[in-house]
């Protein structure tokens, strides 16, 4: 754990150093600007009550479409995973999700709703084949562990849900859903972007390149990153509450 860390620490100073010698080379900062003028910016952005209005914005998309997506996911891979006709009829949609142009399916989108809209569907669609891919590799784990001694006993499906798989596999749906959340993160704001979508993150960034502010943009993407992390960070803490919780 504590050489991960290292490595980790020695990654994030690797890229700083890279951006202090690219500035220091190209000098220019309408191409690339300063770390300490991105993080003064940052800072601004930080006390500024339109941020967190957008980020609030985003935030909510965010939390909906992956709420939406964690609910059905599951519940198609519970399905699928004691149903084999269910698991053979979602293969193919699942793959057409996946396959999906996403910009395209935005610009179609913004045609049938609206710019605050269109986002959380954007990651909706994104988001469901990740969950249920997840989760129907977490349940086939169980069900390679289980499913002799559970058709011996001939336990009933509502059993095997809520005291077989669910339980069983908590902490790998966990471990993952941070990955996922973060994924999702990134989809709504790229899509936030393209709609131009009003109080969003995406909205700023897509302003701040409009008016050729690049600190502003720079700042907006590391905030960004920092709450994937956060995000992906708080899923790993749960997981390790609900590992003590089973135990």
């Amino acid at each position: 754990m504590k050489k991960n860390v290292i490595f980790s620490a020695i990654a994030v100073l690797s890229l700083w150093i890279v951006w202090l010698i690219a500035y220091a080379c190209i000098r220019n900062d309408y191409i690339l600007p300063s770390f300490w003028g991105v993080l003064r910016e940052t800072g601004r952005q930080l006390g500024s009550a339109a941020f967190w209005v957008a980020f609030s914005g985003t935030l909510l998309r965010l939390l909906v479409a992956f709420a939406v997506s964690l609910l059905l996911g599951v519940a198609c891979a519970l399905l699928a995973e004691l149903f084999g006709s269910v698991r053979a009829f979602l293969a193919p949609v699942i793959t057409v999700l996946r396959t999906l142009p996403t910009m395209a399916v935005i610009l179609i989108l913004l045609i049938w709703t609206s710019p605050l809209v269109a986002p959380a569907l954007i990651a909706l669609l994104v988001l469901f084949p990740a969950v249920y891919a997840a989760a129907l590799a977490a349940f086939d784990g169980v069900e390679g562990k289980f499913s002799a001694l559970a058709n011996a006993y001939g336990v009933p499906y509502r059993v095997r849900i809520f005291r077989m798989y669910l339980p069983l596999s908590a902490k790998s749906l966990l471990t993952q859903s941070g990955a996922i959340a973060s994924m999702g993160l990134k989809v709504t704001v790229s899509a936030e972007v393209l709609a131009s979508t009003f109080r969003s993150l995406g909205g700023m960034m897509h302003e701040a390149q409009a008016f050729l502010n690049i600190s502003t943009l720079f700042a907006l993407t590391v905030l960004t990153v920092i709450i994937g992390f956060f995000i992906e960070g708080a899923c790993w803490c749960i997981g390790k509450f609900a590992i003590r919780w089973r135990a």
